[in-house]
């Protein structure tokens, strides 16, 4: 599972490559454009920094931190992945995960930028939901050699952004997949118990 969800990190930045049209609804981006936006600054700065393209996992953080992560709302997706573990969380408890959770995420996927290449990914439409507050854009992800895989990022419209809160990868949502570790944890040891185990998780990300 832990290659699907890579992919998603990647498809994310690579989705700079593809012909976009950076059209206006109701006068704000839509989630095309606005993800296409996003990823064309984030790929122009790997294209140009020798560094991350050497494996500088901490410049890499420090982009995606500057760049991507304003577009993510990581409360909904934490929300998501905890299912109903979440009401029984206080409200310190529920910041500490989704902190966690956003940090983890970033620091075991930032690998991805410095394995960027000649990929592509393709459009293939989005669907508009919830009274045009809700859409998800649909992707095919082009590798250089290998099979397409198709990733959808599912998003949301807070204030005038858009913002993304789940992604698929063939299929497999990154909140989905999560929910089932996290219920097993929680399970197990409590809701102190699950940060533990995200606080250990980001540790052993940041040794690597």
């Amino acid at each position: 599972m832990n290659v699907e969800i890579k992919h998603w990190l990647r498809g994310w930045f690579l989705i700079g490559g593809v012909l976009l049209s950076c059209t206006l609804w109701g006068g704000e981006l839509t989630p095309e454009a606005v993800i296409r936006q996003t990823a064309d600054e984030v790929i122009a700065t790997v294209k140009a920094d020798k560094s991350i393209q050497a494996g500088d996992r901490n410049k890499a953080y420090a982009l995606i931190n500057q760049k991507v992560l304003p577009h993510f709302d990581f409360t909904r997706m934490t929300r998501l992945a905890m299912g109903r573990n979440w009401n029984q969380a206080s409200g310190e408890q529920q910041k500490l995960i989704t902190e966690d959770f956003k940090d983890l995420l970033v620091r075991t996927y930032s690998s991805s930028l410095s394995q960027y290449k000649d990929q592509t990914l393709q459009v293939k439409g989005s669907e508009v939901q919830a009274a045009d507050k809700e859409a998800v854009v649909h992707t095919l992800l082009v590798p250089s050699g290998g099979q397409n895989i198709p990733i959808d990022y599912s998003m949301e419209q807070v204030g005038s952004d858009w913002k993304v809160y789940d992604i698929k990868v063939d299929g497999v949502s990154l909140v989905t997949n999560y929910r089932g570790e996290f219920s097993d944890i929680v399970r197990r040891n409590g809701i102190d118990g699950l940060i533990q185990a995200l606080e250990q998780k980001r540790k052993s990300a940041e040794a690597k």
